[in-house]
């Protein structure tokens, strides 16, 4: 069977209409900076607050589902990656987030997911081992799951972000800008 590919997009995940948004999360749930605050912001901040409140905690390499609320996507899945200390744990949490994100999704009737780069912001993670990370994840969970979700992006805020994402054409397919 044919897996598809990874797309890249460059612009605002909160803007993308997927079934399902990734937030980059912190192991309380809480609103933050960077895509978990735009996420917030964009989901309307008061009902994420409260819907991610419930919940509680979420574990390093872990995931939860909420509705999207607010944002076209249906559904945020809040995935908590690793702080970046260069060990073989931090890398497996990394992708076990990715992994627990893909099958919330899929678990949900999802077709569409669309990430960011988890951890590679203020957690620190290098962004090239963290794109290489991210495609491990995504393709054992096309190899393992019976019907994957059809359409994966990796969104890039910035410029650099996105040549890096698409300078990686072995792995990525890219999309307009």
């Amino acid at each position: 069977m044919q897996k598809n590919k990874i797309k890249v997009h460059r612009g605002d995940i909160t803007k993308l209409e997927v079934d399902c948004i990734v937030n980059a999360a912190n192991t309380q749930l809480l609103g933050g900076s960077g895509v978990c605050g735009a996420i917030f912001d964009a989901a309307g901040w008061h009902e994420m607050a409260e819907a991610c409140t419930t919940i509680g905690i979420c574990e390093t390499g872990e995931a939860v589902i909420t509705p999207g609320f607010n944002l076209p996507a249906k559904y945020v899945v809040h995935a908590v990656g690793p702080i970046y200390d260069n060990s073989r744990n931090t890398s497996e949490l990394l992708k076990s987030a990715y992994l627990q994100s893909l099958w919330l999704a899929e678990q949900s009737g999802s077709s569409s997911i669309a990430f960011p780069l988890i951890s590679a912001g203020v957690y620190g993670y290098p962004k090239e081992e963290a794109i290489d990370l991210a495609h491990e994840a995504i393709h054992s969970y096309q190899q393992e799951s019976v019907a994957p979700i059809s359409e994966i992006i990796i969104c890039a805020y910035s410029d650099e972000d996105y040549e890096l994402l698409t300078n990686k054409t072995r792995i990525f397919y890219t999309s307009q800008k």
